[in-house]
């Protein structure tokens, strides 16, 4: 298969290209490196992946380098993560998560490709949904710029779907986390936990610590991603565990990995505009995609603890 991936440079998008290489897909990467890292694609590069260095939000140079890979499935991965610049500004925010998603979809549209797997959020669109775990079909109501833009983008697949016959599946994930993870936004609290861990520093939590998030490992997310490619299911699809973990319960998990070391909680003011419970209904993906997590929460942040020390 030949398959192209946005954001393949970053945390989750090096991952799923290690995967694509490992079992024989050729693939083209597109990455601006302003999160994502040309280190985290050595291994993938040397075995003959490669490497365009380029911004989302230039249609043509996407449309010319996708029309001249000619994949087979496009990973749309690349993406604005960062919860707080969202905040800050919007607008920005929305340029790359909603009008670089536009550009793919063109870019796809002229190239002829048969299917593009979409990179979303889930906790993010549903925002502090009563029904937990949260399945597709629940009202989406974001409480940041960051999830009204993944929801648009979402739209914007259907609507290249109606138009073209575009086939497209957008992945919400959960809180995904493991090797190379970087610290952005909440979805970083297992990555910034484990350098604390790993440095002797102090976790922090904001508010009671009581708040929850569903932690799906990066393994797993690759996973899904690779069977929605080979899917022709249309739509949105959760991509997490179900299971509800709090901050408190993370640091407790973490401590078993310390030999002996202290890592106790601190505590700062509660964030404005927080979610306070949030997991997503894996049952769906189960259904359509064969797909279900297969690393449990101490099993994934022991492998994760493993790269941080290394």
């Amino acid at each position: 298969m030949k398959a192209f991936v946005t954001g393949g440079a970053g945390f989750i998008g090096s991952n799923l290209v290690d995967a694509l290489i490992a079992r024989g897909d050729t693939v083209e990467v597109l990455d601006d490196l302003s999160t994502g890292k040309a280190s985290n694609l050595e291994g993938a590069l040397a075995a003959g992946a490669v490497l365009h260095e380029a911004d989302l939000r230039d249609g043509e140079r996407l449309a010319e380098l996708v029309a001249a890979a000619a994949p087979d499935v496009v990973f749309h991965l690349a993406a604005q993560i960062d919860v707080r610049r969202a905040v800050a500004d919007p607008g920005f925010d929305a340029q790359v998560n909603v009008g670089g998603t536009i550009n793919v979809l063109e870019a796809a549209r002229r190239a002829g490709v048969a299917r593009i797997v979409n990179s979303s959020t889930g906790g993010a669109i549903y925002g502090d949904a009563p029904v937990i775990p949260t399945p597709e079909d629940h009202p989406a109501a974001p409480m940041a710029p960051y999830g009204q833009s993944k929801q648009a983008a979402e739209g914007y697949l259907g609507l290249y779907a109606r138009l073209y016959g575009l086939s497209a599946v957008s992945l919400r994930y959960a809180n995904v986390y493991g090797p190379r993870q970087d610290p952005h936004g909440e979805g970083g609290v297992v990555a910034i936990f484990c350098g604390r861990l790993a440095e002797g520093g102090t976790p922090v939590a904001f508010g009671d610590g009581l708040q929850t998030r569903d932690y799906v490992y990066v393994g797993d997310v690759v996973a899904a991603n690779l069977a929605a490619a080979d899917s022709d299911w249309e739509g949105a699809c959760n991509v997490g565990t179900g299971t509800e973990t709090t901050v408190v319960e993370l640091a407790d998990a973490l401590r078993a990995f310390g030999n002996g070391t202290p890592f106790e909680l601190s505590y700062a003011p509660a964030r404005t505009g927080e979610i306070q419970r949030s997991a997503v209904d894996p049952a769906l993906a189960g259904e359509v995609l064969g797909w279900r997590a297969q690393v449990g929460l101490a099993e994934g942040l022991e492998r994760t603890l493993a790269t941080v020390r290394a």
